[in-house]
């Protein structure tokens, strides 16, 4: 496939912009932002405004100072070169790399996917903590055993038989299938939007009254929630939430606090409403606008919300990470079934489907490419977990998706397909949050040749961000050679910068890269990082 990136862009965007723009913003990736404290992160209007001090002459005076312009301190970048010529490449690529990091590990590699050569290497067997780049792994084993156009189906069936005025003498079952599109991120609307799509659905097949149970069913995944190697100050994160079969809002709750008249207790709303959770409010209302809530999860099914809101505060609202993902999805639905006018008798249970059990009605999935896109322009953990396991799972549903199978598929694909060797990587979960993870930049590499040339090259292309104008590369090699061109995907943690991707040289040459960094100099290694980008842009046989 011989193209440059500007060409497929152009063609993607119509695809991939319009979804982005739906996107929910209350939880952003991983990379951008630490782990949350005690499971609680606050929106951007939560916090009050800042209490009004001094004189009106200071006041005066502050407003005139802070009306002029600010100057934003400019910091000196790595120049990227125009090398000509294969030896003027690896010169500067390994000046590059030895001129600001003096501590932690390097492993890159260059390769020419239009020529077949190495351009350059330097500990490109090393295996290093992958951070995000995971994700490029998880989106090729996916795209290759499902398909860019496999789409996944939550389904709600019966076992038992709906009479006339649509009473089911029965249960009824709402079985996952490791959806990440269970989110506002495609269903539009509020975080209950996907289930309460899904309850109408049900009313429309006729059903308005449940005498038994709603079980739900999250058999497809392992019952562990949380991979290996998740560190545990992570826990409470919304982008370390907890996973599932039956995932829902990517698992995290909306606490939204509304207070009263002065004396009286505050309003609470859960968004999505759902039944799998149990609030317990202690708040009060005082005067003013001053506000001190917590807001925090006993146990896994209950929200405790307590402190003061200030009666002229407004609506102050919360995410909190919640922590049995299936109870809380199935109680979503129950709620949403009530909404529309289906009482269910019983109780919400966790099981299997039964055997001989009807299929009522389904929400499937936008396709896998889309999924995709959003998983790697934005970097969401959530949605690698559960697509590494469906990938595991496979189109036939056959296989339970587990960290065991899915790591078992990953290595057959890579060694069977991509050709890598059978030690370049370890994989303990699918979105490289686990400190576990190790890979090689020259596993990568051949991961991304494959990838060229798969029959799901199309849509490996056009999930990744660009430089200096999308997503997690928006402010990043802007006004360079790379600007509009280089596609790659991210990997950032206190210890890791990595970057791994496309890049269409100056003679037209299409290049595949991998620069991983582990150790505490991350800045000048992001940095590094974004001079080698361009300089590869830049780069000419000529």
């Amino acid at each position: 496939m011989g193209f440059r990136f500007r060409s497929i862009r152009r063609a993607a965007a119509a695809g991939v912009l319009p979804l982005l723009a739906a996107a929910w913003p209350a939880t952003l990736p991983a990379e951008t932002r630490p782990p949350l404290a005690a499971g609680l992160s606050f929106q951007g209007t939560t916090r009050p405004p800042a209490a009004r001090t001094g004189s009106a002459s200071s006041r005066k005076r502050t407003k005139r100072a802070t009306a002029r312009p600010k100057r934003t301190p400019v910091v000196p970048a790595l120049r990227f070169t125009t090398p000509r010529g294969a030896g003027a490449l690896t010169s500067d690529l390994a000046q590059l790399l030895g001129s600001r990091t003096r501590t932690g590990t390097w492993g890159a590699m260059v390769v020419s996917i239009t020529r077949g050569d190495t351009l350059f290497a330097r500990g490109a067997d090393t295996p290093l903590v992958p951070a995000s780049t995971m994700k490029l792994f998880t989106t090729a084993v996916a795209l290759d055993r499902l398909g860019p156009d496999h789409a996944f189906s939550t389904d709600v069936l019966r076992d038992g038989p709906v009479d006339n005025i649509g009473t089911l003498r029965g249960n009824l079952v709402l079985r996952g299938d490791g959806d990440p599109a269970l989110s506002p991120r495609f269903v539009r609307g509020a975080p209950d939007a996907p289930m309460a799509l899904l309850a109408q659905f049900t009313s429309g097949a006729g059903i308005r009254h449940v005498t038994g149970d709603l079980i739900a069913d999250a058999s497809a995944f392992e019952s562990r929630r949380i991979p290996e190697g998740w560190l545990t100050r992570y826990a409470g994160a919304a982008y370390a939430a907890p996973f599932s079969a039956l995932s829902l809002n990517e698992n995290v709750v909306i606490v939204g606090v509304t207070p009263g008249s002065v004396g009286a207790a505050a309003g609470v709303v859960l968004e999505p409403a759902t039944r799998g959770l149990t609030v317990t409010n202690t708040t009060r209302t005082v005067a003013g606008a001053s506000t001190k809530l917590s807001i925090r999860r006993a146990g896994d099914d209950r929200v405790m919300v307590s402190g003061t809101i200030g009666s002229k505060a407004g609506t102050r609202r919360y995410q909190l990470v919640v922590g049995d993902p299936v109870t809380f999805t199935a109680g979503a639905y129950r709620a949403a079934l009530e909404a529309v006018g289906v009482k269910v008798e019983g109780q919400i249970r966790i099981g299997r489907t039964p055997e001989k059990a009807t299929l009522v009605t389904s929400l499937p999935s936008p396709p896998l490419a889309r999924l995709v896109s959003v998983m790697n322009r934005e970097s969401i953990n959530h949605y690698a977990e559960l697509l590494w396991r469906n990938a595991a799972r496979g189109s036939d549903r056959a296989t339970m998706g587990s960290a065991e199978t899915a790591a078992r598929t990953l290595q057959e694909f890579l060694t069977r397909q991509v050709g890598a060797r059978a030690d370049a990587v370890t994989a303990t979960d699918g979105s490289g949050l686990s400190v576990l993870d190790r890979v090689t930049p020259r596993s990568l590499v051949q991961l991304l040749d494959h990838a060229h040339h798969a029959p799901w090259a199309s849509a490996f292309h056009a999930s990744l961000p660009v430089a200096g104008e999308s997503e997690l590369l928006r402010n990043r090699m802007r006004a360079t050679p790379a600007q509009g061109n280089l596609h790659a995907k991210t990997g950032t943690t206190n210890e890791v910068i990595g970057l791994a991707g496309y890049v269409t040289a100056e003679n037209g040459e299409i290049l595949a890269f991998a620069f991983l960094y582990n150790g505490n100099d991350r800045w000048h290694a992001r940095e590094t990082i974004d001079a080698m980008g361009p300089t590869l842009a830049a780069f000419s046989r000529d």
